[in-house]
């Protein structure tokens, strides 16, 4: 297996100064991105699909073990504030559970009959799309995971660093970030981490702008709950609408700290209750209301 075989750009590391120690780390990370922008025509078809699940009142659920496990809970847990989504749109699973979180517990990779149990719970449907995640796309936990899932058809997707694994053959998706041989032999949480790392961000971020939780590039969904979010959305309708600071203020106060109502209510000069009723007939969508700014033609 590719991602238990030695380094030969490693070799005798423990001898080098740290420098060069550093130096060898960074030359193999670098490799990285190129390999994940290979994989960007599958990350697509993620996308697609898991927009069309949620779309359909379904889920994505991220599942693995060890790091896998721990990349799959960062990035659930980043996406409701980040978009203020509900928290079930996009969860994640780790083997072990809670307590596997800080604490390695190895011999929880192994129990197959747990992934089951684990995703029993979900009461899994054919609009909930389970992404399991290995790099050596063998790991029995995940492996069994995405078995269950399709059991119960739900739509399923390997992410892996190897060629034919075991979970690509049983998943309906796979991604496939082939970065090679770790600088440590075996250790998955450098380079095949990065790699899933990179791999589930574009999944959760494409999936929000598919699903309008963006607009242009700015991050209209956010709740202003604290000072910096706050702060954050009076420059975004700044930008978005041209307005002084003091309009902007105004606009954030009689939207209800809405972003999205407060853009509409700037750009048409309607009142809360239109705006809200403009961004309910599109969905939620604020590029279907107003089409002709954040174009990047302002």
């Amino acid at each position: 297996m590719i991602t238990e075989r030695r380094n030969p750009r490693s070799v005798d590391i423990d001898l080098l100064p740290t420098e060069r120690v550093l130096k060898i780390i960074n030359a193999d990370d670098a490799v990285v991105a190129n390999v994940v922008a290979s994989a960007i025509p599958q990350i697509a078809k993620v996308v697609e699909t898991a927009a069309e699940c949620i779309r359909s009142g379904g889920r994505i659920i991220y599942i693995g073990a060890g790091t896998s496990g721990r990349l799959a809970i960062l990035d659930a847990v980043e996406i409701p504030p980040t978009f203020s989504t509900p928290p079930e749109w996009i969860q994640a699973v780790m083997a072990g559970g809670a307590k596997a979180l800080p604490h390695a517990i190895e011999g929880s990779e192994d129990d197959r009959a747990r992934a089951a149990a684990d995703l029993k719970s979900k009461k899994l449907t054919k609009d909930d799309l389970v992404i399991g995640i290995a790099a050596s796309g063998n790991t029995p936990y995940t492996h069994a995971a995405i078995e269950f899932a399709k059991s119960k058809g739900a739509k399923t997707v390997a992410v892996v660093c190897v060629e034919n694994s075991p979970m690509s053959k049983t998943a309906d998706l796979t991604i496939q970030t082939l970065v090679g041989p770790e600088v440590i032999t075996g250790s998955t949480r450098m380079k095949a981490g990065t790699a899933q790392k990179l791999v589930l961000n574009m999944i959760s971020t494409a999936t929000m702008i598919r699903l309008g939780m963006t607009y242009s590039n700015w991050m209209i969904n956010l709740s202003m709950t604290n000072n910096k979010l706050r702060e954050r959305g009076m420059h975004v309708l700044q930008e978005i609408l041209g307005v002084r600071r003091d309009e902007a203020a105004r606009l954030a106060e009689s939207s209800g700290s809405n972003l999205k109502v407060a853009v509409i209510m700037g750009a048409s000069g309607c009142t809360k209750e239109q705006a809200e009723k403009r961004l309910r007939d599109a969905k939620g969508n604020l590029r279907t209301v107003i089409s002709h700014f954040g174009t990047g033609r302002e």
